[in-house]
């Protein structure tokens, strides 16, 4: 027989709740009355919630719906800032003078302590709605290196940019104004014989593991050259939202919806041109692996302000010669320096590049919308859970080839090939860096599975969620309800664990079945209204209130 908790969670799946709610206490400042809702988890992956996973793929359908053809220009400009956001800034300008001159007297204390001030002050901005830092993201000079195109890469037409993120609109015969969108499939090249079909290699002794594993590992980089390709040949700024999934030889492909269209021909030709270089030291000679290890060595001498430039204690060195390694700074000095380094990997797209011509409200987009987001819920190494050996052996190759490829300048397989990763510390050790691209079930891409470019829909995420939101409060009649509406009368605390009044997590489950059903009904109930049909009977529904 099962049990009784199983089938409630499974009740819970087939309604559309979240089966791992998280408790929230909520506390009206206003009235002083406290009551505890159940909020969804927010999972995006099926194996850990399938409501939750649910709701966030129609969301993305909706972004995807919303900003692929759009007839106008989307609106960028930012809010005016307000009073309270003008002397955030002349606040942290006055600390910031201060804790200048505090650096021109060399006082490192209070350096410091102006320091953590600036730090409180800039969360403070971020709080009071303010995107980013005063200073900016990046304080370091940044490398620059030669953008002269390879040789073994054709050139690309360069059209001047026009201010504008729609594409050309075509006017037919009867005067009706079509604004064709594009469909882009792009993938990686080959690295040896595939039996068709079965996704796994011919000959595994053949095939390339190392440039598969560096290809996913880079393969996010590759993709923002391609946008900036056809930005360029394009002539106006692009917009697209893509979706990236691994084939069935387990590499990852993208698929990419752009608003605006371009010949196929040209298309094909920027994805042909696209490359990306990774100037990074050397990663083909093992110089320590085993029990040979580089050693760590704790600094002797701090500086006089309390912290080392380049952020580290100590040093790794050679076990047999006690040579310090050159630190990541160090390197990169060294390959600059030499005239005829080579990158340590180039990465292009395949040959296997698809266009596809879509228009605004066929059948054709809603499929390509449904197939974008078809594996939005799987994990990235769902495809290696199968019963099939060659599958699970050609899986365990591609892992183990990517065990020890360096997947950051922070990667602690830098030991491996005798350089020290950027910010080392103690306890460092090739083959166990904590990477999210080293986990089986990313096969090596550590990047976001859903890319959306800034001008897209003229929303965030979340404005899609409130937007569901404010329709539900619309049809139930609530919407112009201050207790619903107004963000700042309520105070949130999550309920702990350890919180002897905290409810059960059955009875939370049955708690959101029945609001949810009730919800339903109700919104059954308004819609026959509205069509002059019989009204469905409510009375046999409990309502149970603290379901979100």
């Amino acid at each position: 027989m099962p049990l009784a908790l199983d089938v409630a969670i499974e009740v819970a799946k087939l309604n559309g709740v979240c089966i791992h709610p998280i408790e929230m206490r909520r506390q009206d400042i206003v009235t002083g009355r406290e009551e505890t809702f159940d909020i969804p988890c927010g999972a995006t992956q099926e194996a850990k919630c399938p409501p939750c996973a649910k709701r966030n793929r129609y969301l993305r359908m909706a972004q995807c719906r919303e900003g692929w053809h759009l007839e106008a220009e989307p609106v960028t400009e930012p809010d005016p800032a307000t009073e309270d956001q003008r002397w955030l800034i002349e606040f942290r300008a006055d600390v910031q003078a201060k804790r200048d001159a505090a650096e021109r007297d060399g006082m490192s204390e209070e350096v410091a302590d102006w320091d953590a001030a600036i730090q409180a002050i800039d969360a403070e901005i971020n709080q009071a709605g303010m995107r980013g830092t005063v200073l900016g993201g990046r304080t370091a000079p940044k490398r620059s290196r030669s953008t002269r195109r390879r040789q073994d890469a054709p050139d690309l037409p360069r059209r001047a940019m026009r201010n504008t993120t729609l594409g050309r609109a075509f006017t037919g015969t009867d005067g009706k104004v079509f604004r064709p969108s594009l469909f882009i499939t792009l993938t990686l090249p080959s690295y040896g014989r595939i039996r068709s079909g079965q996704g796994v290699p011919v000959d595994p002794a053949s095939y390339d593991y190392r440039r598969a594993a560096r290809d996913a590992l880079h393969f996010s980089k590759l993709v923002d050259r391609f946008v900036q390709n056809l930005r360029r040949v394009a002539g106006y700024d692009v917009q697209y939202f893509a979706t990236v999934e691994p084939q069935k030889r387990l590499a990852p492909h993208l698929h990419m919806a752009i608003r605006g269209t371009l010949p196929r021909a040209e298309v094909k030709a920027i994805a042909t041109a696209t490359y990306h270089q990774v100037w990074w030291p050397a990663a083909d000679e093992v110089r320590f692996e085993g029990e040979h290890l580089p050693v760590w060595t704790p600094r002797a001498e701090l500086p006089d302000n309390g912290t080392y430039p380049d952020g580290q204690a100590g040093d790794y060195l050679d076990p047999a010669t006690g040579e310090l390694l050159p630190t990541w700074d160090e390197a990169l000095d060294q390959l600059d320096q030499d005239d005829d380094a080579e990158p340590l990997h180039v990465i292009r797209f395949g040959d296997q590049t698809d266009v596809q011509g879509v228009l605004a409200g066929t059948p054709d987009a809603d499929q390509c919308i449904r197939y974008l987001s078809k594996y939005l819920t799987k994990s990235l190494g769902d495809t290696i859970d199968t019963d099939d050996p060659a599958r699970r052996g050609h899986a365990a190759r591609l892992v183990e080839a990517l065990r020890y490829e360096p997947c950051s300048p922070s990667c602690p397989n830098w030991l491996r090939y005798g350089v020290q990763p950027k910010g080392a510390k103690p306890g460092m050790a090739p083959g166990r860096c904590r990477g999210k691209a080293h986990k089986p079930e990313h096969l090596g891409y550590a990047g976001r599975r859903v890319l959306v470019s800034r001008k897209w829909s003229n929303k965030t995420l979340a404005e899609h969620k409130a937007d569901r939101r404010a329709w539900v409060l619309n049809a139930l009649g609530l919407a112009g309800d201050p207790a619903e509406n107004d963000p700042h009368r309520y105070v949130w605390k999550p309920v702990s664990t350890k919180d002897p009044t905290r409810t059960p997590l059955a009875k939370r489950l049955l708690r959101g079945v029945a609001n949810r059903q009730r919800t339903r009904l109700r919104l059954l109930e308004l819609e026959a209204r509205a069509e002059g049909a019989p009204e469905p009977d409510l009375s046999a529904v409990p309502v149970l209130e603290g379901a979100a």
